[in-house]
């Protein structure tokens, strides 16, 4: 199966934002490792952008126009799309959407220059939140959407720390490149 990133940038932004394109392209990687350690499933990673020029407002880009990209880029391939929007309506309180073979986050711009600890803690988190709903889905947990809910709160209010992986894709104690939802809490 395949698992494509899609950056969705702004065209004006589009030459600012390369440190974080460079930083998806190798979270992307980061990701196969995990999905294979973690689930066993072996996803071959693709990864690219999509470029936005401003639009009507009448015209607004959102989730049904992300929806309609996928099913034209095809339904057998697992689209993530990164925006540069909320999702304008989610059940998750990580700004972020799911469905089968579909996912998005709200991106998070950099508010310092290469901050990749801002880009760990802000984005690859939520990414890993919406990965992990479907990846419980492909594997048939039932209760998926509950249990990883009931995490994330505990990561957001309780103080469960992330796992932290090092840019070789370890785990780490020391500064991490890319951190996930705690998978160990799952009941699988």
């Amino acid at each position: 199966m395949i698992l494509h990133f899609i950056f969705v940038i702004k065209e004006e932004d589009r030459e600012r934002r390369q440190f974080e394109f460079q930083y998806i392209q190798k979270m992307s990687q980061f990701y196969k490792v995990w999905i294979k350690e973690k689930f066993g499933k072996d996803f071959e990673i693709k990864c690219d952008e999509m470029i936005t020029k401003p639009r009507h407002i009448l015209q607004k880009l959102d989730t049904p126009v992300l929806l309609h990209d996928h099913e034209q880029r095809g339904k057998e391939t697992f689209h993530f799309y990164l925006t540069h929007f909320k999702p304008f309506w989610t059940d998750c309180t990580c700004e972020g959407y799911h469905a089968e073979n579909f996912g998005m986050v709200f991106w998070q711009p950099l508010k310092e220059s290469q901050n990749t600890l801002f880009l760990a803690e802000k984005n690859c988190t939520t990414v890993s939140h919406e990965l992990l709903h479907e990846m419980l889905r492909i594997l048939g947990h039932k209760k998926h959407l509950q249990e990883v809910h009931d995490i994330w709160t505990k990561h957001l209010f309780e103080q469960l720390e992330f796992e932290q992986y090092d840019e070789n894709f370890q785990k780490t104690t020391g500064k991490p490149m890319f951190l996930t939802i705690d998978t160990s809490k799952l009941n699988l």
